[in-house]
């Protein structure tokens, strides 16, 4: 069993029968009363978050979970298509269950799937990827008065993210997956 104690961000529990991923959480201990955690659950077979509260201490059978290295293919209408690269068997999961980690998984690309109790539950991408800026507006001579700036840039997976005003299109950036911010040129 597993304690409220021992929540990490990206777990999995089994609550009244359904599986859940533990977005984020926090244990809140008011001055009065017992100690009890806040969560937010994203449930794996619909892709919809619920925000549940546990007493401090209450117990959940644990999920068991494994990654698989895959290859994302194409995306074919509300799902996309992913090879598993050992046995080339192909697989179609819901776009919903996959999550936000999608916007950073260009096609080709090789990837770590997430399987709850052998179903498919998300990607794990890398920290931070190198991608093609696809659309930027020049940056102006005169911009940087206050000693730096920021414009919008689109990449080429379609994600929009601030990058100083020195990048130009057709430039690798180097962006954190975690919080969507710039690092560097690739």
């Amino acid at each position: 069993m597993i304690s409220t104690n021992q929540f990490k961000n990206g777990a999995h529990i089994e609550v009244d029968g359904s599986i859940y991923r533990i977005v984020e959480f926090q244990h809140v201990k008011p001055g009065k009363g017992g100690a009890f955690v806040r969560t937010k659950l994203r449930r794996i077979d619909s892709g919809s978050v619920v925000d549940k509260t546990f007493r401090a201490g209450e117990k959940f059978r644990p999920v068991r979970t494994e990654t698989r290295r895959m290859q994302y293919l194409y995306d074919a209408g509300d799902a996309a298509v992913f090879m598993d690269t050992e046995s080339y068997e192909q697989t179609e999961i819901a776009r919903a269950t996959l999550g936000d980690e999608m916007r950073w998984v260009l096609p080709n690309d090789t990837i770590e799937l997430l399987l709850v109790d052998e179903r498919p539950s998300g990607v794990q991408v890398a920290s931070a990827v190198d991608m093609a800026v696809s659309q930027t507006d020049p940056g102006l001579k005169g911009d940087t008065a206050s000693g730096g700036g920021t414009k919008p840039a689109t990449l080429e997976s379609g994600v929009v993210v601030q990058v100083p005003l020195f990048v130009n299109e057709g430039d690798r950036v180097r962006v954190d997956t975690r919080s969507g911010d710039y690092v560097s040129r690739a």
